[in-house]
């Protein structure tokens, strides 16, 4: 298995994300190459909960335009981690 601090990368917080706290649910940035099961296994050993469900979207780049500059952002995946009900999450993001 991978060094888990190399599957999960960063936290995405958005407004959005904010409120998917209240749920008991989590929103990270990780590895393009990580499945399932790697990235609850390293949210699991980074920051001690128990996770009850992942749900993993792959980002799509997206056209920008920067004056006569053209290109594209880059693509990148996203991890939504929902927490069993009896987990103990002292602001998962501060850890």
């Amino acid at each position: 298995m991978k060094n888990p601090r190399d599957i999960i990368l960063k936290p995405v917080i958005t407004e959005k994300t904010s409120d998917f706290m209240a749920e008991n649910k989590y929103v990270f940035e990780v590895d393009k190459k990580a499945n399932k099961t790697e990235v609850k296994q390293a949210i699991e050993e980074i920051f001690g909960v128990k996770v009850a469900k992942v749900n993993v979207i792959k980002m799509p780049a997206k056209p920008k335009t920067y004056g006569r500059y053209s290109g594209y952002t880059r693509s990148w995946k996203k991890a939504i981690i929902t927490l069993t009900a009896d987990s103990k999450t002292n602001e998962l993001y501060e850890a």
